[in-house]
Protein backbone atom coordinates (compact mmCIF):
# COMPACT_ATOMS: atom_id res chain seq x y z
CA UNK A 1 0.00 0.00 0.00
CA UNK A 2 1.54 3.44 -1.06
CA UNK A 3 2.48 6.27 1.24
CA UNK A 4 -0.41 8.35 -0.48
CA UNK A 5 -3.09 5.23 0.27
CA UNK A 6 -1.97 5.21 3.74
CA UNK A 7 -2.59 9.10 4.52
CA UNK A 8 -5.95 9.44 2.63
CA UNK A 9 -7.16 6.40 4.90
CA UNK A 10 -5.81 7.91 7.92
CA UNK A 11 -7.72 11.22 6.93
CA UNK A 12 -11.44 9.08 6.00
CA UNK A 13 -11.11 7.58 9.49
CA UNK A 14 -10.44 10.83 11.64
CA UNK A 15 -13.29 12.50 9.66
CA UNK A 16 -15.95 9.51 9.90
CA UNK A 17 -14.96 9.59 13.40
CA UNK A 18 -15.65 13.48 13.93
CA UNK A 19 -18.96 13.25 12.02
CA UNK A 20 -19.67 10.06 14.38
CA UNK A 21 -19.02 11.91 17.17
CA UNK A 22 -21.93 14.30 15.67
CA UNK A 23 -24.13 11.97 15.14
CA UNK A 24 -23.79 10.45 18.74
CA UNK A 25 -24.22 13.49 20.27
CA UNK A 26 -27.65 14.54 18.53
CA UNK A 27 -28.76 10.74 18.72
CA UNK A 28 -26.88 8.61 21.13
CA UNK A 29 -24.58 5.57 20.83
CA UNK A 30 -27.55 3.53 19.68
CA UNK A 31 -28.21 4.88 16.69
CA UNK A 32 -24.65 5.05 15.67
CA UNK A 33 -24.17 1.66 16.00
CA UNK A 34 -27.31 1.28 13.76
CA UNK A 35 -24.84 3.43 11.12
CA UNK A 36 -22.07 1.06 11.71
CA UNK A 37 -24.08 -2.71 11.53
CA UNK A 38 -25.61 -1.01 7.52
CA UNK A 39 -21.83 -0.12 6.92
CA UNK A 40 -20.77 -3.72 8.32
CA UNK A 41 -23.52 -4.75 6.00
CA UNK A 42 -22.93 -3.45 2.78
CA UNK A 43 -19.59 -4.43 3.15
CA UNK A 44 -20.65 -7.97 3.62
CA UNK A 45 -23.12 -7.78 0.49
CA UNK A 46 -20.86 -6.60 -1.73
CA UNK A 47 -18.92 -9.66 -0.82
CA UNK A 48 -21.93 -11.74 -1.68
CA UNK A 49 -22.33 -13.11 1.81
CA UNK A 50 -26.53 -13.19 2.40
CA UNK A 51 -28.73 -10.53 3.02
CA UNK A 52 -27.43 -8.87 5.72
CA UNK A 53 -28.12 -5.04 4.21
CA UNK A 54 -31.71 -5.52 3.44
CA UNK A 55 -32.36 -7.13 7.05
CA UNK A 56 -30.43 -3.75 8.74
CA UNK A 57 -32.46 -1.31 6.65
CA UNK A 58 -36.09 -3.17 6.99
CA UNK A 59 -35.47 -2.97 10.85
CA UNK A 60 -35.04 0.99 10.79
CA UNK A 61 -38.12 3.03 11.57
CA UNK A 62 -39.67 5.47 9.77
CA UNK A 63 -38.13 8.37 11.77
CA UNK A 64 -34.51 6.92 10.98
CA UNK A 65 -34.48 6.46 7.32
CA UNK A 66 -33.39 10.29 6.18
CA UNK A 67 -30.89 10.54 9.42
CA UNK A 68 -29.16 7.66 8.34
CA UNK A 69 -29.34 9.12 4.82
CA UNK A 70 -27.69 11.79 5.34
CA UNK A 71 -25.11 10.19 8.01
CA UNK A 72 -24.12 8.38 4.82
CA UNK A 73 -23.96 11.31 2.20
CA UNK A 74 -22.13 13.30 4.65
CA UNK A 75 -19.50 10.94 4.71
CA UNK A 76 -18.94 9.87 1.26
CA UNK A 77 -18.55 14.01 1.17
CA UNK A 78 -16.09 13.84 3.47
CA UNK A 79 -14.29 11.23 1.61
CA UNK A 80 -14.35 12.67 -1.31
CA UNK A 81 -12.85 15.48 0.11
CA UNK A 82 -9.93 13.68 1.68
CA UNK A 83 -9.55 12.21 -1.14
CA UNK A 84 -9.62 15.15 -3.48
CA UNK A 85 -6.62 16.95 -1.18
CA UNK A 86 -4.64 13.83 -1.42
CA UNK A 87 -4.33 14.77 -5.10
CA UNK A 88 -2.71 18.32 -3.88
CA UNK A 89 -0.93 16.92 -0.73
CA UNK A 90 2.19 18.07 0.57
CA UNK A 91 4.78 16.05 -0.84
CA UNK A 92 8.62 15.38 -0.18
CA UNK A 93 11.47 16.49 -2.54
CA UNK A 94 11.76 12.38 -3.56
CA UNK A 95 8.38 12.26 -4.17
CA UNK A 96 7.73 12.41 -8.64
CA UNK A 97 5.68 15.76 -9.43
CA UNK A 98 2.04 15.21 -10.07
CA UNK A 99 1.23 15.46 -14.00
CA UNK A 100 -0.60 18.86 -14.00
CA UNK A 101 2.77 20.38 -12.75
CA UNK A 102 4.95 18.43 -15.27
CA UNK A 103 2.95 18.94 -18.44
CA UNK A 104 3.66 22.45 -19.41
CA UNK A 105 7.80 21.91 -18.94
CA UNK A 106 7.31 18.29 -20.94
CA UNK A 107 5.31 20.33 -23.63
CA UNK A 108 8.15 23.36 -23.74
CA UNK A 109 10.97 20.27 -23.72
CA UNK A 110 9.28 18.45 -26.72
CA UNK A 111 8.53 22.01 -29.23
CA UNK A 112 12.12 22.34 -28.29
CA UNK A 113 13.43 19.37 -29.67
CA UNK A 114 11.23 19.80 -32.62
CA UNK A 115 13.07 22.68 -33.91
CA UNK A 116 10.61 25.49 -32.43
CA UNK A 117 12.77 28.68 -30.86
CA UNK A 118 12.83 30.25 -27.12
CA UNK A 119 11.32 32.93 -29.14
CA UNK A 120 8.64 31.67 -30.70
CA UNK A 121 7.38 29.80 -27.43
CA UNK A 122 7.69 32.55 -25.45
CA UNK A 123 5.46 34.46 -27.87
CA UNK A 124 2.98 31.49 -28.81
CA UNK A 125 2.48 31.18 -24.97
CA UNK A 126 2.15 34.70 -24.50
CA UNK A 127 -0.84 34.60 -27.22
CA UNK A 128 -2.88 31.88 -25.90
CA UNK A 129 -6.14 32.83 -25.25
CA UNK A 130 -8.06 30.30 -23.26
CA UNK A 131 -11.51 31.30 -22.46
CA UNK A 132 -13.63 29.47 -19.71
CA UNK A 133 -17.61 30.65 -19.95
CA UNK A 134 -18.74 30.61 -15.95
CA UNK A 135 -22.88 29.30 -16.72
CA UNK A 136 -25.78 29.49 -14.43
CA UNK A 137 -26.96 25.98 -13.50
CA UNK A 138 -30.40 25.81 -11.70
CA UNK A 139 -30.03 22.18 -11.14
CA UNK A 140 -26.83 22.93 -8.75
CA UNK A 141 -29.13 22.18 -5.22
CA UNK A 142 -25.20 22.04 -3.06
CA UNK A 143 -25.61 25.33 -1.32
CA UNK A 144 -22.70 28.03 -0.69
CA UNK A 145 -22.61 27.82 3.04
CA UNK A 146 -21.69 23.62 2.59
CA UNK A 147 -19.44 23.93 -0.56
CA UNK A 148 -17.60 26.65 2.34
CA UNK A 149 -17.55 24.61 4.68
CA UNK A 150 -15.97 21.56 2.34
CA UNK A 151 -13.53 24.11 1.64
CA UNK A 152 -12.71 24.61 5.18
CA UNK A 153 -12.17 20.99 6.11
CA UNK A 154 -10.00 20.64 3.00
CA UNK A 155 -7.69 23.40 4.30
CA UNK A 156 -7.34 22.07 8.31
CA UNK A 157 -6.52 18.59 5.98
CA UNK A 158 -3.82 20.76 4.68
CA UNK A 159 -2.66 22.19 8.02
CA UNK A 160 -2.69 18.80 9.35
CA UNK A 161 0.01 17.57 7.17
CA UNK A 162 2.95 19.99 8.20
CA UNK A 163 5.12 17.32 9.85
CA UNK A 164 6.54 19.53 12.42
CA UNK A 165 3.24 20.21 14.06
CA UNK A 166 2.81 20.01 18.26
CA UNK A 167 0.28 17.69 20.20
CA UNK A 168 -1.18 20.94 20.82
CA UNK A 169 -1.77 22.15 17.65
CA UNK A 170 -2.87 18.74 16.13
CA UNK A 171 -5.16 19.37 18.86
CA UNK A 172 -6.42 22.08 17.84
CA UNK A 173 -7.06 21.39 13.89
CA UNK A 174 -8.91 18.32 15.25
CA UNK A 175 -11.00 20.50 17.16
CA UNK A 176 -11.45 22.68 14.29
CA UNK A 177 -12.52 19.68 12.08
CA UNK A 178 -14.48 19.12 14.72
CA UNK A 179 -16.56 22.10 14.69
CA UNK A 180 -16.76 22.19 10.64
CA UNK A 181 -18.83 18.81 10.55
CA UNK A 182 -20.50 19.21 13.03
CA UNK A 183 -21.60 23.07 11.21
CA UNK A 184 -22.06 20.78 7.95
CA UNK A 185 -24.35 18.15 9.74
CA UNK A 186 -26.88 20.54 11.25
CA UNK A 187 -26.57 22.37 8.38
CA UNK A 188 -30.07 22.00 5.63
CA UNK A 189 -27.90 20.35 2.40
CA UNK A 190 -30.09 21.21 -0.30
CA UNK A 191 -31.95 24.66 -1.41
CA UNK A 192 -35.49 24.13 -1.11
CA UNK A 193 -36.63 27.01 -3.70
CA UNK A 194 -35.41 27.46 -6.95
CA UNK A 195 -32.64 29.79 -7.34
CA UNK A 196 -33.45 33.28 -9.25
CA UNK A 197 -30.68 34.05 -12.13
CA UNK A 198 -29.28 36.92 -9.06
CA UNK A 199 -28.49 34.15 -7.22
CA UNK A 200 -27.05 32.11 -9.54
CA UNK A 201 -24.76 35.10 -10.11
CA UNK A 202 -23.82 35.35 -6.48
CA UNK A 203 -23.07 31.35 -6.55
CA UNK A 204 -20.67 32.19 -9.83
CA UNK A 205 -19.06 35.04 -8.06
CA UNK A 206 -18.24 32.70 -4.71
CA UNK A 207 -16.41 30.27 -7.33
CA UNK A 208 -14.42 33.31 -8.44
CA UNK A 209 -13.83 34.82 -4.54
CA UNK A 210 -13.06 31.52 -3.08
CA UNK A 211 -11.25 29.27 -6.24
CA UNK A 212 -10.10 31.27 -9.36
CA UNK A 213 -9.03 34.81 -7.28
CA UNK A 214 -6.37 32.64 -6.08
CA UNK A 215 -5.84 29.66 -8.51
CA UNK A 216 -5.04 31.50 -11.90
CA UNK A 217 -2.62 33.73 -10.82
CA UNK A 218 -0.82 31.19 -8.84
CA UNK A 219 -0.95 28.90 -12.13
CA UNK A 220 0.46 31.54 -14.33
CA UNK A 221 3.26 32.42 -12.03
CA UNK A 222 3.88 28.63 -12.42
CA UNK A 223 3.91 28.85 -16.28
CA UNK A 224 6.37 31.65 -16.00
CA UNK A 225 8.27 29.99 -14.05
CA UNK A 226 7.91 26.83 -16.75
CA UNK A 227 8.29 28.93 -19.53
CA UNK A 228 12.05 30.96 -18.11
CA UNK A 229 13.39 27.57 -16.90
CA UNK A 230 12.84 26.24 -20.57
CA UNK A 231 13.46 29.58 -22.62
CA UNK A 232 15.31 32.27 -20.06
CA UNK A 233 12.25 34.08 -21.51
CA UNK A 234 9.18 35.47 -19.19
CA UNK A 235 5.68 35.81 -19.86
CA UNK A 236 4.81 39.77 -20.12
CA UNK A 237 2.52 41.70 -17.66
CA UNK A 238 -0.10 41.99 -19.99
CA UNK A 239 -0.21 38.24 -20.43
CA UNK A 240 -3.62 36.88 -19.57
CA UNK A 241 -3.56 33.39 -21.67
CA UNK A 242 -6.53 32.21 -19.33
CA UNK A 243 -10.00 34.86 -19.15
CA UNK A 244 -13.40 34.07 -17.88
CA UNK A 245 -16.68 34.83 -19.16
CA UNK A 246 -19.97 34.63 -17.81
CA UNK A 247 -23.83 33.67 -18.64
CA UNK A 248 -25.18 34.22 -15.67
CA UNK A 249 -28.12 37.08 -15.20
CA UNK A 250 -27.61 37.61 -19.02
CA UNK A 251 -28.60 34.52 -20.98
CA UNK A 252 -32.02 35.01 -22.24
CA UNK A 253 -32.37 31.66 -24.50
CA UNK A 254 -35.76 30.41 -23.08
CA UNK A 255 -35.60 31.83 -19.35
CA UNK A 256 -37.89 34.32 -18.97
CA UNK A 257 -36.53 35.24 -15.61
CA UNK A 258 -33.56 36.99 -17.34
CA UNK A 259 -34.87 40.73 -17.87
CA UNK A 260 -33.12 43.72 -18.32
CA UNK A 261 -33.37 44.66 -14.98
CA UNK A 262 -31.90 41.19 -13.81
CA UNK A 263 -29.06 41.83 -16.04
CA UNK A 264 -28.01 45.51 -14.73
CA UNK A 265 -28.29 44.00 -11.23
CA UNK A 266 -25.90 40.93 -11.84
CA UNK A 267 -23.75 43.51 -13.73
CA UNK A 268 -23.58 45.98 -10.73
CA UNK A 269 -22.90 43.13 -8.53
CA UNK A 270 -19.78 41.92 -10.58
CA UNK A 271 -18.52 45.13 -10.38
CA UNK A 272 -18.96 45.72 -6.75
CA UNK A 273 -17.47 42.48 -6.65
CA UNK A 274 -14.19 43.24 -9.01
CA UNK A 275 -14.38 46.50 -6.47
CA UNK A 276 -13.87 44.94 -3.23
CA UNK A 277 -11.53 41.84 -4.39
CA UNK A 278 -9.15 44.47 -6.02
CA UNK A 279 -9.41 46.35 -2.85
CA UNK A 280 -8.60 43.71 -0.50
CA UNK A 281 -5.17 42.69 -2.61
CA UNK A 282 -4.15 46.75 -3.10
CA UNK A 283 -4.67 47.10 1.19
CA UNK A 284 -2.24 43.69 1.67
CA UNK A 285 -0.15 45.20 -1.65
CA UNK A 286 0.46 48.64 0.53
CA UNK A 287 0.79 47.30 3.90
CA UNK A 288 3.99 45.38 2.11
CA UNK A 289 5.72 48.37 -0.20
CA UNK A 290 6.56 50.40 2.70
CA UNK A 291 9.72 51.14 0.74
CA UNK A 292 11.39 54.87 0.08
CA UNK A 293 13.31 54.57 -3.42
CA UNK A 294 10.95 54.37 -6.26
CA UNK A 295 11.57 55.23 -9.90
CA UNK A 296 11.16 58.95 -11.41
CA UNK A 297 7.70 58.30 -12.65
CA UNK A 298 6.16 57.27 -9.76
CA UNK A 299 7.80 59.58 -7.53
CA UNK A 300 6.98 62.23 -10.37
CA UNK A 301 3.12 61.00 -9.73
CA UNK A 302 2.87 61.32 -5.77
CA UNK A 303 5.22 63.76 -5.63
CA UNK A 304 7.09 64.65 -2.52
CA UNK A 305 5.96 61.83 -0.16
CA UNK A 306 8.44 59.67 2.05
CA UNK A 307 6.19 56.34 0.89
CA UNK A 308 5.85 56.38 -2.74
CA UNK A 309 3.99 53.49 -3.16
CA UNK A 310 1.88 53.77 -0.62
CA UNK A 311 0.87 57.56 -1.44
CA UNK A 312 0.25 55.89 -4.99
CA UNK A 313 -1.92 52.53 -3.76
CA UNK A 314 -3.98 55.48 -0.66
CA UNK A 315 -5.09 56.94 -4.50
CA UNK A 316 -5.98 53.71 -6.06
CA UNK A 317 -7.86 52.46 -2.73
CA UNK A 318 -9.84 55.14 -2.50
CA UNK A 319 -10.82 55.25 -6.23
CA UNK A 320 -12.10 50.93 -5.45
CA UNK A 321 -13.85 52.30 -2.44
CA UNK A 322 -15.79 54.85 -4.73
CA UNK A 323 -16.54 52.13 -7.20
CA UNK A 324 -17.69 49.22 -4.60
CA UNK A 325 -20.29 52.31 -3.00
CA UNK A 326 -21.46 53.53 -6.51
CA UNK A 327 -22.14 49.81 -7.49
CA UNK A 328 -24.06 49.30 -4.03
CA UNK A 329 -25.90 52.19 -4.69
CA UNK A 330 -26.97 51.76 -7.85
CA UNK A 331 -28.17 48.24 -6.90
CA UNK A 332 -31.39 50.60 -5.84
CA UNK A 333 -31.15 53.79 -7.65
CA UNK A 334 -29.47 54.69 -11.03
CA UNK A 335 -27.14 56.59 -10.27
CA UNK A 336 -24.29 58.62 -12.44
CA UNK A 337 -21.01 57.67 -11.73
CA UNK A 338 -18.42 60.35 -9.84
CA UNK A 339 -15.49 61.19 -11.55
CA UNK A 340 -13.27 58.97 -8.91
CA UNK A 341 -15.47 55.42 -10.18
CA UNK A 342 -12.86 53.42 -12.21
CA UNK A 343 -14.14 52.95 -15.81
CA UNK A 344 -11.27 51.35 -17.66
CA UNK A 345 -9.35 48.15 -16.90
CA UNK A 346 -6.20 51.15 -17.66
CA UNK A 347 -7.01 53.02 -14.44
CA UNK A 348 -6.41 49.58 -12.62
CA UNK A 349 -3.18 49.05 -14.62
CA UNK A 350 -1.66 52.02 -15.00
CA UNK A 351 -0.80 52.30 -10.76
CA UNK A 352 -0.23 48.79 -10.34
CA UNK A 353 2.41 49.02 -13.38
CA UNK A 354 3.98 51.94 -11.56
CA UNK A 355 4.65 50.13 -8.56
Amino acid sequence: MSDIDARLREDVHLLGELLGNTIREQYGDAFLDKIEQIRKGAKADRRGAGDELSTRLNQLQEDELLPVARAFNQFLNLANIAEQYQLIHRRDESQPAPFESRVLPELLARLQSEGHSNESLARQLARLEIELVLTAHPTEVARRTLIQKYDAIAAQLALQDHRDLTSAEREQIRQRLQRLIAEAWHTEEIRRIRPTPVDEAKWGFAVIEHSLWHAIPNYLRKADQALHAATGLRLPLEAAPIRFASWMGGDRDGNPNVTAPVTREVLLLARWMAADLYLRDVDHLASELSMQQASPALQAKVGDSVEPYRALLKQLRERLRATRQWAHTSLTASTPAPADVLQNNRDLHDALELC
